[in-house]
């Protein structure tokens, strides 16, 4: 009963994290594409939100819920395939941190922009949602590679 209690825990903050992730970027960018600050703010103020109440719980869950799992299962810590999910959980991770920076700071531009009578955002914003645009990518290979090595759990000798 524990083992399936955690199990169903770890995959619903797996899926917290990708479906949390899938949908911010989803509303930034469309947010973004309206060149709209007043737009732009509202939807980054949510997004700000969604990140750390969701994203935030579901990446702390995560390596409980994981570390406990897999003693529940006997698997061992060092076994391949969770040495390298903990690798790729950490390269998310240190794409992520930066994003939720980013974001928050897309917000206040975007909000100062809005205040300033209707004018679009600043260069510096437009700099920031670039970034931010490409850190998403390696940020979201990693979280679906992550999904596959729990799926498949394969055989990974290390040296």
């Amino acid at each position: 009963m524990v083992y399936f209690l955690l199990k169903f825990l770890h995959i619903v903050g797996a899926a917290v994290l990708l479906g949390t992730g899938a949908g911010i970027a989803f509303f930034m960018l469309l947010a973004h594409r309206t060149g709209n600050a007043a737009t732009i703010a509202a939807v980054a103020r949510i997004v700000v939100i969604a990140d750390f109440l969701f994203t935030a719980t579901a990446v702390v869950a995560q390596p409980v819920t994981g570390a406990a799992l897999a003693w529940q299962a006997g698997y061992s810590l060092w076994e391949g395939w969770i040495v390298l999910s903990i690798g790729l959980y950490i390269v998310t991770g240190l794409f992520w941190l930066p994003v939720v920076w980013m974001q928050m700071a897309m917000r206040d531009l975007a909000t100062q922009a809005a205040a300033a009578a209707g004018q679009p955002p600043t260069e510096r914003y437009y700099r920031l949602f670039r970034l931010w645009f490409i850190f998403g990518f390696p940020a979201f290979a990693a979280v679906i590679a992550i999904f596959w090595l729990m799926i498949t759990r394969p055989v990974i000798e290390w040296i």
